[in-house]
């Protein structure tokens, strides 16, 4: 059995909403009812394939954002692909 380790400060982690939202950002911490995240930007399909675009258009993404736990079904951290958009997109860096 794979046991999963407590995301670490600035993970890069997935996080599917109640309302069907795929979402990642990096993770800051989390208590009993909330999950807070700073740079989250939600998953976006089009002809081309799949991107990453602004979760919520007016607020700071540098800002830590609190998230109901009870409005989320499920976490889990990045594949690593997907962080690597990630991390290029909010960061400028490309990871190799």
């Amino acid at each position: 059995m794979i046991i999963e380790q407590p995301y670490k400060a600035n993970d890069t982690i997935t996080i599917r909403t109640n309302t069907g939202e795929e979402v990642v950002a990096r993770f800051v911490q989390e208590d009993r009812d909330t999950l807070s995240i700073t740079k989250p930007l939600v998953l976006q399909g089009d002809s081309k394939g799949i991107g990453l675009g602004p979760w919520c258009f007016t607020v700071d993404p540098k800002n830590t954002v609190k998230l109901n736990k009870n409005s989320i079904l499920f976490t889990h951290k990045t594949e690593p692909s997907m962080a690597s958009q990630y991390m290029t997109a909010t960061t400028g860096l490309t990871i190799n």
